[in-house]
Formats: structure tokens, C-alpha cells, sequence
């Protein structure tokens, strides 16, 4: 899953990001509302869910929920403000947010927050996902390899292995660009290396014919990759 962030207190931004990448969400942190509008507008990431302040420079989280209201955006919002007030509850929740959690709070109950979000939100529950003889199961972060003549094999994945493999299943069949991949699945403030994604999908080659698995992840050259669902 990836989180935006908008947050412009230095510290409690800090701390935030590093308590979600301790739970594995992909996380940008940005400080103000104009950056974060950026981000959103942004067509190489797609985010499943913001956690915006309500007091940002350049646009208010308030004006960031109803900007993307207006623009139809489905987006999960939690909301941080120190305005705790019943009225200021309701300002945020009418202006789009689905949750509104009051500052000073601990990251447990962050935490807890977000879990409910995605109780709520059925696309953002853990699911299993099967295509061909492959299944990832987010659960425990291992790939499963159908086979018809013996019983399914058990492959442990690294998170950025789970991560990439399940995006492309996702996209299985199309054809993803590196950089797209990039993006999707690492942190905006991560270097930008760029042959980060064919490293990563070289590692994952050499474990699955480690385990004797033909790998379903193509190279088209000059395009990107693409998962062969019919491997």
C-alpha cells in the first residue's frame, strides 16, 4: 500500500513515516498542500489512501479533501488536526475526509485508524491474488507455485520482491515501464537509481529458478515488463 503523507511539522512527520515503512506501507511525505496536490495530480503514482494536516502552507487540508472530492477522486483521507472541537469534526469529515484524528495522539492509535479505513474500503484489504500457477498471499508475503504434479510450492519473498511481483500480477499482461514501477514502488525521496526495478526483477529470476520456477516476469526491450499470465 502507498501512503501520501502531508505534514508539514517536521518532527511528527518524521516520526509518522518511519512508523508506517516499520508496518511496510510506501510512504512520500510532502509539507505543504501544494506539493501534495502535485503528487495526487501526479499520473505515475496511484496512492491508496492520505494522511493530510488540516493547517498546511499553500492549501489547506481542508481544501485538499475538497479539491479532490470535486474531482470525483475516491481517495481514502485521514485527517490530522489539532482543532479537536465537534464543530471542526464535521467542517472535515463534510469536506471529504473518512476519518479525523485529533492531535496530540499516539501511533498506535494511528495505526488503528488506518486498519479501520481499510475495513471500510474493501480494495484496500489484504487479499490473496492468483494468476496462472502463481498466488501471492499478503498475509505472510510469500508466493505460492501451483504445480499438477506435486503440491503447490511455498516461496518467501522479500517485501520489495512481494511488491513488485504483485503489481505487475496486478497489471498482468501489460506492458509496465521501468520508471512507472519506480515510482509506484519506491519513495519519492528514495535515490532515484535507476536500474533499481531491474535489479530487483533480477533477484526475483535467480529465487524462483533457484526453486526450479520459470519466471512469468518478461523484459520487453525499449518498454518496460510485463507478467505472462500464461506462463
Amino acid at each position: 500500500m502507498r501512503i501520501l503523507l502531508v505534514e508539514d511539522e517536521e518532527d511528527l512527520g518524521l516520526a509518522i513515516k518511519q512508523v508506517l515503512m516499520g508496518e511496510k506501507y510506501v510512504v512520500d511525505w510532502v509539507t505543504d498542500g501544494a506539493q501534495a496536490w502535485y503528487c495526487l495530480e501526479n499520473q505515475w503514482t496511484d496512492y491508496t489512501l492520505a494522511i493530510i494536516d488540516w493547517l498546511l502552507p499553500e492549501l489547506s487540508g481542508l481544501e485538499l479533501c475538497q479539491r479532490l472530492r470535486s474531482h470525483q477522486n475516491p481517495l481514502p483521507v485521514l485527517m490530522l488536526t489539532a482543532l479537536g472541537q465537534p464543530e471542526n469534526r464535521v467542517t472535515g469529515l463534510d469536506a471529504g475526509a473518512d476519518d479525523y484524528l485529533v492531535k496530540p495522539f499516539v501511533m498506535e492509535e494511528l495505526l488503528a485508524r488506518l486498519r479501520a479505513i481499510q475495513r471500510r474500503s474493501p480494495q484496500l484489504q489484504p487479499q490473496t491474488l492468483t494468476v496462472g500457477s502463481f498466488t501471492l498471499d499478503d498475509a505472510n508475503t510469500t508466493l505460492l507455485v501451483a504445480h499438477s504434479d506435486q503440491p503447490a510450492q511455498s516461496i518467501a519473498l522479500t517485501l520489495k520482491e512481494f511488491q513488485v511481483l504483485a503489481y505487475l500480477m496486478q497489471n498482468c499482461d501489460r506492458i509496465i515501464p521501468g520508471s512507472k514501477i519506480r515510482y509506484q514502488l519506491w519513495d519519492l525521496d528514495d535515490e532515484p537509481v535507476s536500474n533499481v526495478v531491474a535489479a530487483q526483477i533480477r533477484l526475483l529470476r535467480r529465487k524462483l529458478a533457484k526453486h526450479g520456477c520459470t519466471c512469468p516476469i518478461e523484459t520487453i526491450p525499449g518498454q518496460g515488463y510485463r507478467f505472462n499470465s500464461s506462463l
